[in-house]
């Protein structure tokens, strides 16, 4: 199903057939070259789609289960995406569970529109800290950045070099939700430096590189904090650029911390911070 083909889709329909090609648009998005090249990607479970609701953004197309127990909630969402000119798809939980590749699939999902991904589409004034993950690969830890990132009232997340899809099923289902209430942002690292450099930011990067203990970093508006790869950590040039270099002491035998778990313990002591500044 070509993007250009969704305005003539009917508001209503009723899904029976595995083989249906509905079925195999939407178990498409599950792929990260088709979802690149129609734009969209999917999106399941009533919280997380009341969520984006309440962010005011509905999906193009929601997707309930036949038989599915009635919520006021659910009600909300499907009145909003009719309202909007979208379309409601009811089909059964097995043909649901083929499209989202759970066996317990939630009652309903949704196709949503990607988010513009642009630098230029942020305003670095919006907020004290922003999140940054250098090829970060593992779609759960870029959905935990994310959540983090709501957690501690981040701006967004920025994604430099090769990350995972962050808007693939996994990395949405591990947002719960801050998919939709964060700004996200891909690029290159000169793309990124030349926009950071360009106004107001700190750059601080979690390293071992001649660091300073993150208890006694002196963070600044805006603090844009930095974390590497999941193996790897960050190339020694990113490291050399960073305003400030921090490291999280190791108390017992593991050398370092998970990188999302290190991201949110950057970020909650940087809001500390500024806070008290």
């Amino acid at each position: 199903m070509a993007s250009q083909d969704w305005p003539g889709a009917p508001s209503r329909r009723t899904i029976t057939g595995f083989s249906n090609p509905l079925v195999k648009f939407l178990r498409s998005l599950r792929d990260k070259k088709h979802r690149k090249r129609e734009r969209r990607f999917l999106a399941e479970g009533l919280r997380l789609l009341t969520d984006a609701r309440e962010c005011g953004i509905v999906p193009e197309m929601l997707v309930m289960a036949i038989g599915r127990d009635p919520h006021p909630l659910l009600d909300a969402l499907e009145s909003a995406v009719v309202a909007a000119g979208g379309e409601v798809v009811e089909m059964d939980v097995e043909i649901l569970a083929k499209v989202t590749g759970k066996d317990n699939p939630q009652a309903v999902a949704g196709v949503f529109a990607e988010f513009d991904t642009s630098l230029a589409n942020l305003d670095r004034s919006a907020a004290p800290i922003w999140l940054v993950a250098q090829a970060l690969r593992d779609p759960g830890n870029l959905g935990t950045m994310l959540r983090t990132g709501d957690a501690v009232g981040a701006g967004g997340l920025i994604l430099i070099d090769d990350c995972a899809d962050p808007f693939s099923v996994e990395a949405v289902r591990a947002s719960m939700g801050a998919i939709f209430t964060q700004k996200l942002a891909i690029a290159r690292w000169d793309e990124f430096t030349g926009w950071l450099r360009s106004g107001n930011g700190q750059l601080v990067a979690a390293s071992l590189r001649d660091p300073t203990d993150y208890r006694q970093a002196p963070y600044a508006a805006p603090c844009f904090l930095m974390v590497g790869n999941e193996s790897q950590g960050l190339p020694s040039a990113y490291e050399e650029a960073c305003d400030l270099r921090v490291t999280i002491p190791m108390l017992g035998r593991a050398d370092s911390l998970n990188a999302a778990v290190a991201g949110a313990v950057l970020a909650y002591e940087a809001l500390a911070h500024l806070r008290e500044g």
